[in-house]
């Protein structure tokens, strides 16, 4: 009786099993988009493509230093292992030169190539309303204007049976949104419209501003979906502050050329791109036309859940005393602060703009993560490089410091200045010094 039963549950297991993976191939085959029309490559639709690959920002991935020009290589780790960014040059053998344009489409915005499932580290959730012209000119751009490169894939580092890919299947339809083209809402501004569209889209500003849940999905991709969508997040060792605009550690005191400003250089009075947004910056968001960059800013902008008003900024020129914490008194932050910083950020926390940052003011000081600024103090950063901006400034990494004295430094500006946020404990820069070790 046992046995029986237990052969019958095996097989029952099995028949689901099965019906499992051929239901998945089916979607993974039969994924696509009417309204799909390969184009003759002509310069237009080419410059086209070549501006919209780096609004989504693609050599950030699939560009590595050293190889050819999007032939893969980035090693990036999740949690269950390592995988690398594929080849995407024209290359027929280990690129996409033998991919139709439907094969495109399903890989851009379905996360589908070639019968299977991309891992969503390919934020295809996000590219999910692009325009079926864009993506041809995508297509038209890849396939004609990028130089094909013969740079074999790398196998990705993760342990049987996680390595399977068919379950990815069912976190894309448990998690991802439909791929449905953008079209804005009657009667929309068409300045918001395009906003919406990069920064919902190409732009996919959502998958490092946005948290995520339990199964590492976004938990919001456009503002219907509610207030999470782009309130801020952890990612690795920095936290990518809020672009909504609702009071301190938000865009709330910025104005439209503020941001117009950030996207296009970098800097501007308020603060300065760090960590990897250095790189979006760099690769992406300098290229934004003028009537993008407002489109964007205008976007953002309209992103506030009430009518509170954040710190627009300015310095009452006071130091606040220091918040006690484990460690860190606020003799100790305020000696660490004028000793370590006030050469370059002065000691009223203004900074110098364009070169270094204020700190009175700042959103990512003011954030309720206080990663950001611990990261920057032991790692250093340096400004974004651009055609407006050509030199670039360095603050080295003060990692020579203690966990104690930067705890102290980080809870200083934090609550200096008109800044009101909490205070910095020494366990957390501990913890951020032993993530970002060689």
């Amino acid at each position: 009786m046992t046995l029986r039963f237990t052969l019958r549950v095996t097989t029952l297991v099995a028949i689901v099993l099965v019906a499992a993976i051929v239901v998945s191939w089916a979607s993974d085959h039969l994924a696509g988009v009417d309204g799909l029309r390969e184009a003759p490559p002509t310069p237009g639709l080419l410059a086209r493509g070549a501006y919209l690959a780096k609004l989504g920002d693609c050599a950030a991935c699939h560009s590595v230093p050293g190889s050819p020009a999007f032939s893969g290589g980035l090693r990036m780790m999740t949690p269950i292992g390592a995988i690398y960014s594929t080849n995407i040059t024209p290359d027929p053998r280990y690129g996409i030169g033998s991919f139709s344009l439907s094969d495109f489409d399903r890989a851009l915005r379905f996360g589908v190539a070639r019968g299977h499932t991309l891992y969503p580290a390919m934020p295809y959730t996000s590219y999910a309303n692009a325009k079926p012209e864009d993506v041809a000119a995508l297509y038209a751009y890849f396939k004609h204007s990028v130089t094909p490169a013969a740079a074999e894939n790398h196998r990705e580092e993760i342990p049987f049976p996680l390595s399977m890919r068919w379950p990815l299947t069912y976190w894309r339809w448990l998690f991802a949104p439909r791929a449905v083209p953008f079209s804005a809402a009657p009667g929309t501004d068409a300045r918001l419209s395009a906003g919406a569209y990069f920064v919902e889209g190409l732009g996919h500003c959502g998958e490092c501003h946005t948290p995520r849940g339990w199964a590492m999905q976004l938990k919001a991709f456009r503002p219907s979906d509610g207030t999470d969508y782009l309130s801020g997040a952890q990612v690795n060792n920095y936290f990518a502050p809020s672009l909504r605009s609702t009071g301190p550690g938000s865009l709330a005191g910025w104005s439209e050329a503020d941001l117009e400003q950030f996207l296009t250089t970098g800097a501007n009075a308020r603060g300065a791109s760090f960590g990897p947004m250095t790189e979006v910056v760099e690769h992406s968001t300098q290229y934004l036309t003028k009537a993008d960059a407002a489109s964007t800013a205008l976007y953002l902008k309209s992103l506030a859940d009430t009518d509170v008003t954040g710190h627009a900024g300015a310095s009452d020129g006071q130091a606040a005393p220091d918040k006690p914490q484990a460690g860190s008194g606020s003799a100790l932050g305020a000696t660490a602060y004028l000793t370590n910083c006030a050469a370059c950020h002065k000691p009223d926390g203004t900074g110098i703009e364009g070169t270094f940052p204020r700190l009175a003011g700042n959103p990512v000081v003011q954030a309720s993560n206080a990663v950001s600024v611990v990261a920057v103090i032991l790692q250093g950063s340096q400004t974004a490089r651009t055609s407006a901006t050509p030199a670039q400034f360095v603050m080295p990494p003060f990692n020579r410091l203690s966990d104690n004295e930067i705890a102290a430094i980080a809870t200083f500006v934090r609550g200096s200045w008109g800044n009101q946020a909490a205070g910095v404990d020494a366990a957390l820069v501990h913890q951020v010094r032993e993530a970002s070790a060689p």
